[in-house]
């Protein structure tokens, strides 16, 4: 029987497809560097073997999955390459095995892990689902029907992927260390869109979603009366949100969701879209809505004394505005306190006006230092050009989070996508 060892088996959506391998009874194994990510905990209670990076870890036989990160001069792919073993990159073994089930691809520039979360979960009340989850969670069917996944537009990658519906949640401006501009991601997309098989729901309050092309229909989502799925009288309150749905004009059904901001009643909206064409019963919608406990790393919260915790992986402008919104929704009567570390020197070089804007919708902003690789050339750029931008912006270190213990009975939020969690481990233990 064919092993599948995991080069890189750490990564958000290698750990996913790890857990759905295993699940589906293949015999799985992997390795990476020893530091400890928040993706292992699902591996390890999965049973699935994690090895420090070491050639020997590769025997004849193997089939090697390679994450993305990882070059062919990685020393377990020259291994493999020497052994002459099958060595198959991430993207496109998914691309391959995708050809299954009824595959639902989920992407956009934000909003993807929630909602693909949310799909597989109202999906799998109905019908036996598979799902990839770029949180690092999968979970494999074995009698699957549907496959629900996140498709990353980085570098291009879901270009790999043939499915046979696609989620489309916005399009924006991100990765500017690949993407030169808004055209250059719009063309991605549109490349994409042309690769699907029966059917796209696009956000169509997104006005570069609007002008997406494809051969087979696309059907629109959103706020506006032009959609084709529309969400009207949105009723707003501390404990959720309920919205009337109507298709093309016509009232469908009342639905509530336990979350918070618009962008929330936007995905959900998708996903009670993509189960109205493939014909799931409603009820089964409305109740798997209500009972999603959304995914890790978004909105995730914790009560620590007088203060309310949340960590949420909110790193472009765009997810930041959408973040504080949506805590604002629920604690209308709390200071809001926003702690962010940049990602990526690029991303904060092309967004620093931005995110001053963004984060200056919280009642006070810490900053901790950007979170770069080694690869980047990052100038003479600092945290201090963004603290300089936002009003009484501090800068805090993990040394120094005592400074926050002062904002008694409030929300504090600690978003990135480098390793913010840190800073809030640093508070906690602080804390206690």
């Amino acid at each position: 029987m064919t092993i599948y060892h995991f080069v890189g088996i750490k990564g958000s959506g290698m750990s996913a497809l790890a857990q759905v391998l295993h699940d589906m009874d293949f015999k799985v194994q992997g390795s990476d560097v020893e530091k400890r990510f928040f993706t292992q905990l699902a591996l390890e209670k999965s049973g699935i073997t994690i090895l420090p990076f070491q050639k020997e870890n590769i025997k004849p036989g193997m089939t090697i999955i390679a994450g993305n990160a990882f070059p062919d001069t990685h020393e377990e792919i020259q291994e493999a390459m020497k052994l002459g073993l099958p060595i198959v990159r991430y993207h496109r073994f998914l691309g391959d095995f995708l050809q299954r089930f009824t595959s639902v691809a989920i992407t956009g520039a934000h909003g993807k892990t929630s909602t693909t979360g949310l799909l597989a979960h109202v999906m799998s009340g109905a019908k036996p689902t598979s799902f990839l989850i770029g949180d690092g969670t999968g979970k494999g069917e074995q009698d699957g029907e549907y496959f629900v996944f996140e498709a990353c537009e980085y570098r291009r990658h879901f270009l790999s992927y043939f499915p046979d519906y696609a989620i489309m949640t916005n399009i924006d401006f991100d990765h500017p260390d690949y993407y030169a501009n808004i055209d250059d991601v719009f063309s991605a997309f549109q490349e994409m869109a042309v690769q699907v098989k029966k059917g796209i729901f696009a956000c169509g309050d997104d006005e570069h979603l609007q002008k997406i092309q494809a051969k087979v229909p696309v059907l629109f989502y959103g706020f506006g009366e032009e959609n084709d799925y529309q969400a009207k009288n949105i009723v707003k309150t501390t404990e959720g949100t309920t919205f009337d749905v109507f298709i093309r004009n016509t009232f469908y059904h009342s639905f509530s969701i336990p979350s918070f901001g618009d962008h929330n009643v936007l995905n959900s909206l998708a996903v009670i879209a993509v189960c109205h064409y493939e014909e799931v019963d409603v009820n089964v919608v409305q109740g798997q809505l209500m009972s999603f406990e959304g995914v890790k790393r978004r909105f995730s919260e914790k009560t620590i004394g007088s203060q309310i915790l949340i960590d949420d992986y909110a790193h472009h402008p765009t997810e930041i505005r959408a973040t504080i919104d949506a805590a604002r929704q629920k604690y209308p009567n709390h200071e809001i306190v926003a702690v962010f570390q940049p990602h990526t020197f690029s991303r904060t070089q092309a967004f620093l006006d931005d995110f001053a804007n963004s984060l200056s919708n919280a009642d006070k902003v810490y900053l901790c230092d950007i979170f770069g690789s080694a690869r980047e050339n990052h100038g003479n750029l600092s945290i201090k050009d963004l603290q300089d931008k936002i009003e009484n912006a501090e800068i805090i270190s993990e040394e120094h989070t005592s400074v926050l213990e002062k904002h008694s009975d409030s929300i504090i939020i600690f978003m990135g996508a480098g390793d913010i969690q840190k800073f809030q481990d640093a508070y906690e233990k602080q804390l206690s």
